[in-house]
């Protein structure tokens, strides 16, 4: 058994199979990390200090996003997305999207603003689809368009597709956040087909690094080295958070496989080990080789054995928990719980866990400063809206 690691991550609960590690004898290899050492003991449930208020609830919701008027745009792993009103008495679905294929851990899933969005009211959603060679992650989006009680996504377009297209239903990834530049970053899962985040040809677990439209953007640090143009770091497995700081970092949580969800500081052209090194194994019992043992590959600033199961990463910014601010919130699925990471520069330590008894899928920051979650919903009855504020 490995040792128990108190780290950060956030993310889906997903299955992993096993493989053994690839040869990386040729692969490019990235800037070295600092190892963590591991804390022993599980993360015991701290006592919460706010108040949690049912909202809405949907159907399998998997992301949300504010309009800057105060209502809320959710996607569901079906293929909906959905208008809320800001006190979440009524929604109504936005019509002109794409189909999706919602079979196992795929469906709509990530729901962003362009930074631009009171201008030109463009929405960007990620979601599975299937084609020639199997199915694969997109990105999408159109211009939000409404007319009385109706809205629809005008223009919706595919601007950006991961490749190649595989079988199989997991580890799509699909997270989406805009760097204060404007650029925008992307996250394509490994499929659960292991080596592809090794493969300097595929998207398969990487960050990517695109312009507004879904071109590469120019200045990517691999592609001189023989990788896609649009890759910005690699070894990742399945990535279901991505947020910046207010200092402009770049913060990542995957799941790993049996043990080692990570939370990582995404630094340009780093390579982050998957499959190669993990703090976990994969589930038939092989072996992976820990972090430590490959100093040249980048390690993750907290990791989790036993798992928390992370999805949603947000970095809280608001007034209503000040305390708080630049602190880290990831939303545990198996854990059922709200973990919140404290930062220091590059550092980070797993600060408190709160106890939610539901899957959490979604963190996010409201305009008035209060943090809202969304229930998985996937495993029985749906999933709630929720708007956590400071206890009286």
């Amino acid at each position: 058994m490995r040792p128990v690691m108190l780290l950060l991550s956030t993310a889906a609960i997903l299955a992993a199979c096993g493989s053994p590690a690839p040869d990386a004898a040729a692969v490019a290899q990235g800037a070295p990390g600092a190892a963590q050492a591991p804390i022993t003991g599980a993360q015991p449930f701290a006592p919460a200090p706010f108040t949690v208020t049912p909202v809405a609830q949907f159907a399998s919701p998997w992301a949300m996003t504010f309009l800057p008027d105060g209502r809320m745009l959710v996607t569901e792993k079906e293929g909906a997305l959905r208008l809320v009103s800001a006190d979440g008495k009524s929604s109504s679905v936005v019509a002109g999207t794409l189909p999706v294929d919602s079979a196992g851990q795929g469906g709509m899933m990530d729901v962003v603003l362009h930074p631009q969005f009171a201008r030109n009211r463009i929405v960007y959603l990620s979601f599975s689809e299937a084609g020639a060679g199997g199915k694969g992650i997109a990105l999408a989006r159109g211009r939000l368009v409404e007319a009385g009680n109706r809205a629809r996504l005008d223009g919706f377009t595919v601007i950006y597709r991961g490749h190649p297209k595989v079988d199989g239903a997991g580890h799509y990834s699909g997270r989406i956040a805009f760097a204060p530049d404007g650029k925008l970053f992307f996250t394509n899962g490994d499929r659960q087909k292991f080596t592809p985040a090794q493969d300097p040809k595929a998207t398969l677990g990487k960050v990517l690094r695109l312009n507004d439209d879904g071109t590469p953007a120019a200045g990517n640090p691999l592609a001189a080295k023989g990788f896609d143009p649009a890759v910005w770091s690699y070894g990742h497995r399945n990535l279901l958070g991505i947020a910046f700081d207010a200092q402009g970092r770049l913060w990542e949580q995957e799941m790993g496989p049996k043990g080692g969800d990570e939370l990582n500081l995404i630094e340009q052209g780093r390579n982050y080990g998957y499959p190669l090194v993990s703090n976990g194994d994969h589930y038939d019992g092989k072996n992976i080789p820990d972090h430590p043992t490959r100093p040249e590959l980048e390690a993750p600033k907290v990791s989790w054995n036993p798992v928390i199961s992370p999805a949603g990463l947000m970095i809280y910014s608001g007034t209503m928990f000040p305390d708080w601010r630049g602190n880290i919130f990831i939303g545990g699925l198996s854990s059922k719980a709200l973990i919140r990471v404290a930062v220091t520069g590059d550092t980070a330590r797993e600060a408190a866990r709160y106890d939610m008894g539901q899957r959490i899928r979604e963190v996010e920051q409201g305009p008035d400063g209060a943090i809202w979650l969304l229930e998985d919903g996937q495993r029985g009855g749906g999933g709630r809206l929720l708007k956590l504020t400071p206890k009286s």
